[in-house]
C-alpha cells in the first residue's frame, strides 16, 4: 500500500535532497550558511515524519516554508543561487490556498527583483515572460489536482478493501445511522480515538479487524481515529465499548457519543476534536 502511494519514494527524494545541500555546503558564503541548514533540517523531518496518504491538505500551510527558504536563498547570494529562480515552477504546483498563492506570488517577484541586477536587460525580461507562464501552468494544475482530491474525499474510501473512510463520509454516515436506530430501535455510539501520529493507519487497520464488517473506522486527522458501532441496547453497546479501549493498542478514548444524541447537522467535527470540556467526554477511561 506505501508504495501504491509512494510514500518511500517521496521520502527517500527528501531526504537525498537533504543530503545534496549538505554536501554543498562549503561552497556557501556565511550568510546564507544558516538558511542552507535550516532547509537541510526541514527536509529532514519532513522526509521522517511524511504520513502514510495519499493526499496533502490546503489547511495548513506548509507550502509557505519551502518559498520562504528559496526566497532566503536567493537574498543571502543570489550570484551563487540563479538556478533556484525555476523552483518556483515547482513550488505553485504544490496544491495550496488562495492566499498562500498569494504570499508565494509575492516571495516569487520579491526573488525575481533581487536576480535582476545581475542579468542583462533582455534576459530579465525573458526570464521574466517565463517563468510567469510556466507558473500559471503551475497553479492551473494545482487546482485541478485541488478538484480531483475533493472528488477522491466525496468518495472516501482511504485504503481499498478495508472499511477505513474520511471524515467527510462520516458526517454522512452519522444521518444515515441516526435515522437508523429511529427507526430499528438500537444503539448507535460514535467512538473517538487519539493516537500517535505514526501508529494511526494500524491503530486503524487493528480496529477494522475488531468491529464487524458493516461498521466503519474514519480518519478524522493525524492523531484521531473513531468508529461507530451498532448494538442491540444501551448496555451492551458499553460493553463493546469497553472491549475496544482495552484491546486497541496505544490508544486513549477522548470522546465517546451517542448517534442519537448528536445535531448531525450543526456538528463541526474540528470543534469537537478541540473541545476538551464537553459533557460527553469519558473521564472514568
Amino acid at each position: 500500500m506505501q508504495n501504491k502511494y509512494k510514500v518511500n519514494i517521496l521520502r527517500a527524494n527528501l531526504l537525498a535532497a537533504a543530503v545534496s545541500l549538505a554536501l554543498l555546503t562549503p561552497a556557501y558564503t556565511l550568510d546564507s550558511l544558516l538558511v542552507v541548514w535550516v532547509a537541510i533540517v526541514w527536509l529532514f523531518f519532513t522526509a521522517l515524519l511524511l504520513d502514510f496518504t495519499h493526499r496533502r491538505t490546503t489547511n495548513i500551510p506548509w507550502q509557505l516554508i519551502p518559498g520562504i527558504l528559496v526566497a532566503a536563498l536567493l537574498a543571502t547570494t543570489p550570484e551563487n543561487n540563479s538556478m533556484l529562480i525555476w523552483v518556483w515552477v515547482s513550488i505553485f504546483m504544490l496544491p495550496q490556498s488562495s492566499w498562500v498563492v498569494m504570499l508565494n506570488a509575492l516571495l516569487a517577484a520579491t526573488s525575481l527583483f533581487l536576480l535582476s541586477p545581475y542579468l542583462a536587460f533582455p534576459d530579465q525580461w525573458l526570464m521574466f515572460a517565463a517563468l510567469l507562464m510556466m507558473c500559471i501552468l503551475s497553479i492551473a494544475h494545482a487546482h485541478q489536482l485541488n478538484i480531483i482530491n475533493s472528488t477522491i474525499r466525496q468518495r472516501a474510501r482511504l485504503i481499498p478493501g478495508m472499511n477505513i473512510w474520511s471524515s467527510e463520509q462520516l458526517a454522512r454516515d452519522l444521518l444515515r445511522e441516526q435515522t437508523r436506530c429511529e427507526r430499528e430501535g438500537i444503539h448507535a455510539e460514535l467512538i473517538i480515538f487519539r493516537v500517535k501520529r505514526h501508529q494511526l493507519w494500524q491503530t486503524a487497520h487493528h480496529l477494522c479487524q475488531l468491529i464487524y464488517p458493516f461498521e466503519n473506522v474514519y480518519r478524522l486527522d493525524n492523531r484521531s481515529i473513531a468508529a461507530i458501532i451498532l448494538s442491540r441496547s444501551v448496555s451492551e453497546g458499553i460493553e463493546r465499548r469497553q472491549h475496544l479501549v482495552q484491546t486497541v493498542p496505544d490508544s486513549r478514548v477522548s470522546h465517546s457519543i451517542a448517534v442519537s444524541d448528536l445535531d448531525v447537522k450543526q456538528l463541526n467535527l474540528n470543534k469537537l476534536l478541540m473541545d476538551k470540556r464537553a459533557s460527553y467526554m469519558l473521564e472514568s477511561l
